[in-house]
């Protein structure tokens, strides 16, 4: 029997967000095909010496005029047919990385071939073709899709448990709540979401690299501040939605987050890093999307039984990416090694720090993940 192989590409799905709140719909650029002009991903074949996601970030700028922060860790994949000058119809599976734009080029290779366009994500997913591509997209965001009676799909999903279990917590909703921890936790995530965006814009090196690192240094001020509130409002609330050590321990890891970003943009500054190594931006791309994860995490926590099933997805996949660091730490602390170990032992050092906060960053976001997957096994 013939093995059938099917043809394999990768795209890039770039994203950025309307607004400040962690709870901003997201919106995605497209670009149209140069075939039959309808709206897709920028896509392409996979590229010899690249990466995949590095090959989807460079189809991202050249059929597109996007850079950013590419995620290694692939969103999933989808799979459609293409039509070939032969005349055959064949079988392609494409490989698909979240990218957090941070620029938009005025010029680009395919610029007078296409024309891209930001979409609403729910537009942007009614826009494709394929079906296991869509599903992609919403699974992305599911709060930016709704169904004709408005309800978010996450809440569709788990109504039938909601109703089973109402009996259960009908006490907990009669008690008067007092404090404002949801809104203090989605004001600390957005510190987290911008620090993330500085520190990669950081990465990419480039003359604004001192207001990147002053950026980072006056985020994580303000979720120091943040974190303050918290705790002075635990010891002052009566009735908190948590019992009060989870409290703390959530707000606790979300601060160690971004002190570890500030401590990240410390080195740098202190050694007057310039320059750096992909999988050092790779980190950073991973972090940007651990922080999109937990800037959409943290307002489900208001429902937190009818947003279980999302927020155990969520974490999990942060835990997903978590291991996909340091896979990445590991493989750019060896080439660094046999870089620099023995010929320039002070620049072994010097990178060797900035991986090592790299990864503390990611650990600490993988800490905050395991906090909400506590709140969902206890009170969900």
């Amino acid at each position: 029997m013939t093995r059938i192989v099917t043809i394999r590409q990768i795209a890039s799905l770039p994203y950025r967000r309307v607004g400040d709140s962690p709870d901003s719909p997201v919106e995605v650029l497209m670009v149209t095909s140069r075939g039959t002009g309808r709206w897709v991903l920028p896509k392409g074949n996979a590229m010899k010496g690249l990466s995949a996601h590095a090959a989807a970030a460079q189809e991202a700028y050249e059929e597109a005029g996007l850079e950013g922060a590419v995620c290694p860790t692939p969103l999933g994949d989808y799979r459609y047919r293409k039509q070939l000058k032969s005349g055959a119809s064949l079988l392609v599976d494409v490989r698909v990385f979240p990218l957090a734009v941070t620029t938009e080029l005025d010029e680009w290779p395919e610029a007078g071939q296409r024309t891209r366009q930001w979409f609403p994500l729910a537009t942007a997913a009614d826009l494709v073709d394929e079906p296991e591509l869509r599903a992609l997209m919403v699974r992305f965001r599911p709060s930016d899709f709704a169904d004709s009676s408005g309800k978010p799909i996450v809440g569709r999903s788990l109504a039938l448990m909601r109703e089973t279990v109402r009996m259960f917590h009908w006490f907990q909703a009669l008690l008067p709540k007092q404090g404002n921890f949801f809104a203090l936790f989605e004001a600390h995530v957005a510190t987290l979401t911008a620090g993330s965006d500085a520190l990669a814009r950081l990465l990419q090196g480039g003359s604004g690299m001192n207001q990147h690192i002053r950026e980072i240094v006056e985020r994580e001020e303000e979720a120091d501040n943040i974190t303050r509130e918290v705790l002075t409002t635990v010891r002052k609330t009566f009735l908190t939605p948590f019992d009060r050590s989870a409290i703390t321990s959530l707000i606790g890891s979300m601060d160690d987050s971004i002190d570890q970003m500030q401590q990240t943009a410390g080195a740098v500054s202190l050694y007057e890093v310039t320059e750096f190594e992909q999988e050092m931006r790779d980190m950073a791309a991973i972090i940007v999307d651990c922080s999109r994860l937990l800037a959409e995490a943290m307002p489900l926590l208001r429902d937190i039984h009818g947003n279980a099933a999302r927020l155990h997805e969520l974490t999990g996949r942060i835990v997903e990416m978590e291991g996909h660091s340091d896979e990445i730490h590991a493989k750019g602390l060896k080439k660094t090694f046999k870089l620099y170990g023995k010929a320039d032992p002070l620049t072994f050092f010097i990178q060797r720090e900035i991986y090592i906060h790299l990864e503390k960053v990611v650990d600490r976001f993988e800490d905050v993940a395991n906090e909400i997957d506590g709140l969902v096994i206890d009170h969900a």
